[in-house]
């Protein structure tokens, strides 16, 4: 199948799943690009393949990577705990919890939003309104005196939590934001210049807004619903592009050292043991049965949200999607993966 077939049935798809976002799909020099919805539905705008979306938690392997940055400036290690790293009172942490629990979601911290007993982000707005979330420290108030969820050393237990405290990590280590240090350690040097952590009530021209539709069929957008301004562990906006020169740039050792980024790409927690699926620092992926990455997986889900990527190292093949609504994103990622 030519490329432009693969676009013309793409195009196809993309109007019967009626997906809204952008999708950007590689394998080696074969590039396929495409876009449907709106990225403004009062106003008639359109996605396009250059608009940015909001990816949700598609967004923690920036954190881990910047934690890499700090460990191979030895500012800290993988062993450091969160006591040596902060000065905040968490009276109820355990002392022993180190970055490598945080990274590996095994701290067992109490999570601000538990996506096992909780299925509605928006109230956990009730009584603190999302318009005051716009850093890692606005989070504190949600978890900073609860107890622990789980005994350190847990099974992987997803957590959001430990993602805005190593969102805190960066920032006390390198005295800047956090969405700072991103943008100038990383979304720079991976030439993503559309890329960055803008805040919902001033976003950018060509970015598209997030779509909720109830139980009616009408359709509101996002505002109230997700934090003001996204950080550590979710919220960046992206392009479907811009995340493929993440990838391109993570895996040619232009963010971090060869030994440093085998670190990071590592297994090292089960997941899904039928399904061979493990977490790393970088986040999810795929094994074969000699235990070798057959794919890394990134995926985000908010409101009005929805994000799937996968990098295949042997193919040398990436696809991004990223969608304005709150489904549609996997199935659409299904689909090109069946055809590259």
């Amino acid at each position: 199948m030519n490329t432009e077939i693969k676009l013309s049935y793409l195009d196809k798809v993309q109007k019967e799943l009626l997906f809204s976002g952008a999708f950007y799909a590689q394998k080696g020099n074969e590039i396929i690009e495409g876009s449907n919805g709106f990225a403004n539905r009062s106003e008639k705008i359109d996605n396009q393949e250059n608009t940015r979306f909001a990816i949700a938690s598609g967004c923690k392997i920036f954190t881990s990577v910047a934690i890499c940055l700090l460990v191979e400036a030895g500012k800290i290690s993988f062993g450091t705990k969160l006591k040596d790293c902060l000065d905040i009172d968490f009276p109820y942490f355990d002392k022993d919890i180190t970055i490598h629990h945080l990274l590996t979601h095994t701290s067992g911290v109490p999570d601000y939003f538990n996506e096992e007993i909780m299925d509605d982000f928006a109230l956990l707005w009730k009584s603190l309104p999302m318009y005051h979330i716009r850093a890692p420290k606005d989070f504190l108030p949600m978890f900073q005196y609860e107890k622990m969820q789980e005994n350190l050393n847990c099974s992987f237990q997803y957590n959001n939590t430990g993602y805005i405290l190593l969102g805190l990590i960066v920032e006390h280590v390198a005295q800047c934001s956090f969405d700072e240090f991103v943008e100038e350690h990383i979304f720079r040097k991976a030439c993503m210049e559309n890329s960055g952590y803008f805040e919902l009530d001033r976003l950018p021209v060509n970015t598209a807004l997030g779509y909720i539709e109830d139980s009616e069929g009408n359709w509101k957008t996002n505002i109230y619903s997700v934090p003001a301004k996204g950080g550590p562990d979710g919220g960046a906006y992206v392009t479907a592009e811009d995340m493929i020169r993440f990838w391109q740039a993570l895996t040619s050792f232009q963010l971090l050292s060869k030994e440093m980024t085998k670190m990071l790409l590592m297994p090292r927690e089960v997941v899904d043991e039928e399904e061979n699926i493990y977490y790393g620092y970088s986040g999810f992926m795929e094994l074969d049965d000699c235990n070798h990455v057959v794919k890394y997986i990134q995926m985000g889900y908010d409101p009005g949200v929805n994000f799937r990527a996968v990098c295949y190292p042997e193919t040398k093949t990436t696809i991004v999607v990223c969608s304005n609504e709150s489904e549609g994103a996997y199935e659409l990622l299904k689909k090109i993966e069946n055809i590259l």
